[in-house]
């Protein structure tokens, strides 16, 4: 496509003009296809539907109504084209200012483009690590041994004169009330909820312990201020309650049978030992973990950047679909979550905000060392990494690179990630 970058001006710290020409030539070929989508719906007397002449529909409509259809068609690729001879980086969409746009005319477009910020680092070679101990405790393995324990635990049906404790599951009836009237959302039949999960609006699984089974209960909460629903929000509310069910986890004896039924083991102690070695490998994994995000926040405090919100907004986007998609794996319906917890997606999304911005600013600390450190992915550490996938995902290795390929033709993630591997092995080797 012809396409002429005529000008790229900076207008603010992260945001600039950029300004380029489409040629004539192109403009006619997106105004024919403009045509050819529009000019099926189009019926005039004398012509089946879609077979109006193109002469005869521009005198009657004129050519002017082809335009937008045709600036869909023709932006897209110009505008790419433009960034790329440009030689920027958008972060966001532009804003588009058509200057001169015609049939047989050079179109002159105006983009108003945020981009990536650039990054003043600091020093991020020999810092200092403040050394922490990662040794694997008796205590650590007795506590994941309880966890193994409980993990095992039968659900056992618990005796009518029991009274709830925490970490119990109860099933139940309620109905819940706002100014005495029932609300839209607020009533279920045997609901299970386990105490101590934290799902419901605060206050209200705490005073469900001590009841028993049968027992009715009002219990009297206040909906979070930002609670998602807007009539709700901040009022006082009470949930009338009828006890079905109470079950609790049975714990197994901590014993060689234990041990023989949930592992290769024979003895409890042989199940120890194991434990105590995973552990270990964990320690070391967590002392690496430590050491590489010391060094990586040191060196993002060390450097200056002005990231421009757009950015910011969108890794928050990114955050709170993968809560979604995790709460999906869950069985909780995002609808129910928001219900139960009191939460809104903007409430949601203002939690994320600094993780957010941590990414993107840690994203781009690591981007320009790696760029000032002129690390690159070598053909070799590509194919290994290829291999390494290929294993694990038990797959030929010339099939996952067809996958990835088909997806990311320059293979620019998989390199990206091996080059921020290495710039994160740098700062690791140098640090004190």
């Amino acid at each position: 496509m012809a396409v002429a970058v005529k000008n790229w001006e900076k207008v603010e710290k992260n945001v600039g003009v950029l300004e380029f020409e489409v040629g004539a030539d192109e403009v006619n070929q997106a105004l024919d296809q403009a045509f050819k989508k529009v000019v099926k719906t189009v019926a005039m007397p004398g012509f089946r539907k879609g077979k109006v002449p193109r002469n005869i529909f521009e005198n009657r409509y004129g050519v002017e109504v082809l335009y937008q259809d045709a600036l869909d068609i023709l932006l897209p690729i110009a505008y790419s084209q433009a960034v790329r001879e440009a030689n920027i980086i958008p972060v966001d969409r532009p804003e588009i200012d058509v200057v001169q746009f015609g049939k047989g005319e050079t179109a002159v477009i105006k983009a108003t483009v945020t981009v990536k910020p650039e990054v003043e680092l600091g020093e991020y070679k020999g810092l200092e690590v403040e050394k922490k101990d990662f040794a694997v405790t008796a205590e650590a393995v007795e506590a994941e041994l309880s966890n193994l324990q409980k993990s095992h635990a039968e659900i056992v049906v618990a005796g009518d004169d029991a009274t709830v404790e925490n970490g119990d599951i109860v099933f139940m009836d309620f109905k819940g009330f706002v100014n005495g009237e029932a609300f839209e959302g607020g009533e279920a039949d045997n609901y299970q909820l386990e105490i101590g999960s934290g799902l419901f609006i605060p206050g209200f699984e705490e005073q469900l312990v001590g009841m028993k089974k049968g027992e009715e209960k009002d219990i009297n909460v206040n909906f979070p201020e930002e609670y998602h629903v807007k009539a709700l929000a901040g009022q006082p509310a009470v949930f009338k309650i009828k006890l079905n069910d109470v079950k609790r986890k049975q714990l197994p004896t901590l014993d060689d049978e234990f041990a023989k039924d949930i592992s290769e083991f024979n003895t409890l102690d042989e199940l120890k030992g194991d434990i105590s070695n995973k552990l270990q490998e964990k320690s070391e994994q967590d002392a690496k973990n430590y050491i590489e995000e010391a060094v990586i926040s040191k060196a993002v405090e060390n450097a200056t950047i002005d990231i421009p919100q757009a950015m910011i907004e969108n890794e928050i986007e990114v955050l709170m679909n993968d809560f979604k998609q995790r709460l999906q794996m869950q069985g909780i319906p995002f609808d129910a979550y928001v219900q139960f917890t009191g939460a809104s997606e903007e409430s949601l999304k203002d939690e994320f905000r600094g993780q957010a911005e941590s990414r993107v600013r840690t994203g781009l600390v690591l981007e320009a060392i790696t760029d000032a450190e002129g690390i690159q992915a070598s053909d070799d550490e590509v194919q290994a990494e290829l291999a390494k996938i290929a294993e694990s995902a038990k797959m030929e290795v010339e099939r996952v690179k067809s996958i990835l390929e088909s997806r990311d033709p320059e293979l620019s993630n998989l390199k990206n990630d091996i080059k921020t591997r290495k710039t994160v092995e740098l700062l690791v080797a140098s640090a004190k």
